[in-house]
């Protein structure tokens, strides 16, 4: 070949006899690639087929169905209960179960999922992710065959809609010094709940109630609420005058002697690593929601700015416009990187819980931002609903405080860092 006659160094120096040199070994010309910046990093090469098709069907649904009905749900707090249905009937919910009448998709499926149901509505996405991650979740992961059975065909189908009872009127984070009691009584087989939880999405509707509490010996142990079932001394009523999540129903679960069979019982789990394990799974969701958010607030802004005329030219035509435009994208982009590739690592069971804290930390923060800057770039329109935005600044205010608000992240980063616990 003619490569053998030439020394490789002098070969190389020419930018034209590295083109021909990949025409020779490749027998093709080498491809132009052109930047995409909707796609920096080329999240989209890393995809498999089987994903992107599942996250192209839920695209489309997501646009055409659940956009058109967001501003008069978000305006007048309506959370549509067939929207459940709707969501499973595709295979959605649920979908990284295996069995069950569940889809068995992979952690990337399902973190794609997440991020076109939040580019809508971050309310949806709540939904979705307390009846996947955390309700469901708690049930496969730590639920009997015979709970498994009963109750997640049925949710997969969101013909029953689950909740997820921690957090407290006294503790929020701090879930160590639970004060809901659950009393067991040998005679009956029956366990007594006392207590009360708040902010908990979807419990006005909730037919499942997975609820944390303390038992006798000190374990704080998981407990499934069949509401037709166990309705007695039950009541969840719903938190009024909230400004954020407005489309997605949020209220109380409060306890007054709920009687709850031992058979009720999630039986494989006990102590505080029980509900951290399905938060990890809703955080990891959280993490490629918000920033699903944050490229609607950015292609909102991009438009606008493009057709927005001051002072005789595009507001997109300006420096302070594109340099915002550049710092939305470089957080975006890293912070989807790292979604997959910690959902990679998750399919493989090879992530850590500080991996998915630092990913929620960085995304829901990052995505707050981008919004509040997406509102100011379109002045007084910015606060209107039409345009969505203030909406979804509305909504990122709840997402980075709830599943563990960004100072708390910090902590848990920090001890992993130093070995050292400031909590």
């Amino acid at each position: 070949m003619v490569l053998n006659k030439i020394h490789p160094t002098t070969f190389l120096k020419s930018s034209k006899n590295l083109q021909n040199a990949y025409r020779l070994l490749s027998g093709k010309s080498p491809q132009k690639v052109a930047f995409n910046w909707e796609d920096p990093l080329n999240l989209e090469s890393q995809l498999k087929e089987e994903e992107k098709l599942i996250r192209d069907q839920f695209r489309n649904y997501c646009q055409e169905k659940l956009m058109p009905r967001i501003v008069k749900a978000n305006r007048h707090e309506i959370f549509h209960r067939e929207i459940m249905e709707e969501i499973g009937e595709m295979g959605v919910l649920g979908c990284t179960i295996q069995g069950y009448d569940c889809a068995g998709a992979s952690n990337i499926a399902y973190g794609l999922l997440t991020r076109e149901v939040e580019k809508v509505d971050s309310a949806y996405r709540s939904a979705v992710s307390v009846q996947s991650s955390l309700a469901m979740g708690a049930i496969y992961m730590y639920g009997s065959e015979e709970q498994k059975q009963q109750y997640l065909p049925l949710m997969a189908k969101g013909q029953l809609i689950g909740c997820f009872g921690l957090t407290e009127p006294n503790y929020g984070s701090d879930i160590g010094n639970m004060e809901t009691k659950a009393k067991y009584d040998s005679a009956s087989k029956m366990y007594t709940l006392n207590g009360s939880k708040t902010w908990i999405t979807n419990s006005p509707v909730a037919d499942i109630l997975i609820v944390w509490a303390r038992c006798e010996d000190g374990k704080i142990r998981g407990f499934i609420i069949n509401r037709k079932e166990h309705g007695d001394g039950l009541s969840t009523p719903k938190i009024e005058g909230k400004f954020s999540l407005r489309a997605s129903m949020t209220g109380m679960i409060l306890m007054d002697n709920v009687k709850v069979p031992e058979d009720h019982l999630l039986p494989n789990v006990q102590g505080m690593s029980g509900p951290f394990g399905c938060l990890n799974n809703a955080r990891y969701g959280i993490a490629w929601g918000a920033l699903g958010a944050a490229e609607s607030c950015l292609s909102i802004a991009r438009q606008y700015t493009l057709e927005r005329h001051q002072f005789k030219r595009p507001l997109a035509q300006t420096q302070l416009m594109q340099k915002k435009f550049a710092d939305m994208i470089t957080d975006i982009c890293l912070g989807l990187m790292g979604c997959y590739q910690v959902g990679r690592l998750k399919d493989k069971n090879l992530h850590t819980p500080e991996m998915i804290c630092l990913l929620k930390r960085n995304n829901a923060g990052k995505a707050l931002d981008i919004a509040r800057t997406a509102r100011d770039m379109l002045g007084g329109n910015g606060i209107q609903d039409e345009y969505h935005i203030i909406r979804h600044v509305m909504n990122l205010e709840a997402v980075n405080t709830y599943e563990g608000t960004h100072d708390v992240h910090a902590l848990i980063l920090g001890r992993a860092i130093t070995g050292l616990s400031a909590f």
